[in-house]
């Protein structure tokens, strides 16, 4: 290994004891490749294997844990019994690789697809007419925290080291935590209180079947976006605030969610100071940060290491276009990341095949592709 990435593969503890062996973390990939019925599938798990390889943590794609939140074609879940087979070929094959297996918990919210809900209804902290989204009841608020905190129970019952909760990317929490997707006038929804209210029940949820398994081991980690756009959307105010709460729970780490690793504020907050930066400040140690946000080579993933807003990178785009990422970078051999997309080699990438015809087509969500223009996206 060349010297100057060193610093990618020192250890990290947690605040539970649990050793990562380097700060290097795959980031959740939405695959499209899990079976109809939510287990694994073939090509999801020729997907998964080699990039796990010399990684500290590797965090699943959305996992979805209630019937009504199905958000993607090919998306695996963790819904019941059922799912428990899957769930532990699916940690083994990531664990297998040196990799700390953490399942990211997901329900999509208003974003669900109305198609893949077997008639079930899109269900939301509050009415939506355009995506003919009703409001959930207290009843099912209560069952859907339940319904994180079970599919926990699976992840350890399966062998996986954690979970992740998925906050972010204007799925059903952050729907909860946005004014702008939360109209609620009872206990769950009003002021920044009771906006936070859900977030913080599913994490009291989870944690609370960790301690019922007795497993203090066992990672939780959660993931938010900083920002969304609109006049009620989302500010840098509300996300410190949001981050504070978070600092007080029980969790290992917080996961940003970004399209650039750099991006300043919008709003809310010094707008010359980047978000990780805003974040990693107002946390003052009391959790480790993953950032991600298009680090594609080996000087990129040290670079944002090196600015000290972090503690761990993630990798999305950069794993997709190479499988053994980490250990190219381990042998010395960062000559040979590839930093585009070659459509011409698609047996190279071991893709599956809806996700690398998406690929292919090109987008700003997706690795680069050698030929195409590539535009950044201002989230």
């Amino acid at each position: 290994m060349e010297q100057q990435f060193s610093a990618l593969f020192q250890p990290y503890f947690l605040n539970n004891n649990v050793e990562i062996k380097n700060r290097l973390v795959v980031a959740p990939l939405t695959h499209f490749a899990s079976n109809p019925d939510g287990t694994l599938g073939s090509q999801e798990a020729q997907f998964l294997q080699g990039r796990a390889e010399n990684m500290g943590m590797f965090i699943t794609a959305a996992t979805l844990v209630s019937e009504n939140g199905k958000a993607f074609q090919g998306q695996p879940e963790a819904l019941n019994e059922f799912h428990l087979e899957s769930l532990s070929k699916t940690a083994e094959i990531i664990k297998q690789q040196g990799a700390k297996a953490i399942l990211q918990l997901h329900h999509g919210g208003k974003l669900a697809l109305s198609e893949l809900l077997n008639g079930k209804e899109k269900v939301a902290p509050s009415a939506d007419p355009d995506t003919q989204t009703r409001a959930l009841t207290q009843e099912e608020i209560l069952q859907i925290i339940q319904d994180f905190a079970f599919a926990t129970e699976l992840a350890i019952r399966s062998g996986f080291d954690g979970v992740e909760i998925h906050g972010a990317n204007g799925y059903l929490i952050q729907q909860f935590f946005s004014k702008q997707s939360n109209q609620r006038t009872d206990e769950w929804g009003g002021n920044l209180t009771n906006r936070l209210r859900f977030p913080l029940a599913v994490i009291d949820a989870v944690n609370a079947m960790r301690e019922k398994h007795q497993c203090p081991a066992f990672i939780i980690g959660y993931r938010l976006s900083p920002e969304e756009p609109g006049e009620n959307g989302l500010t840098m105010t509300d996300t410190l605030e949001l981050v504070s709460a978070l600092a007080e729970k029980p969790l290992q780490y917080l996961h940003v969610s970004l399209w650039d690793f750099y991006k300043k504020a919008r709003r809310g907050a010094d707008t010359n100071s980047a978000r990780l930066e805003l974040i990693h400040q107002r946390l003052n140690g009391r959790l480790p940060l993953i950032g991600v946000g298009n680090l594609f080579s080996a000087e990129q993933l040290v670079g944002a290491l090196n600015t000290g807003w972090v503690e761990f990178v993630g990798v999305g785009k950069s794993i997709m276009i190479n499988p053994n990422l980490a250990t190219l970078i381990a042998q010395g051999k960062t000559q040979e990341i590839i930093t585009a997309l070659d459509p011409e080699q698609p047996d190279h990438y071991r893709i599956p095949d809806y996700l690398w015809s998406l690929c292919i087509k090109g987008s700003p969500w997706l690795p680069p592709v050698k030929g195409q223009d590539w535009q950044p996206v201002d989230i």
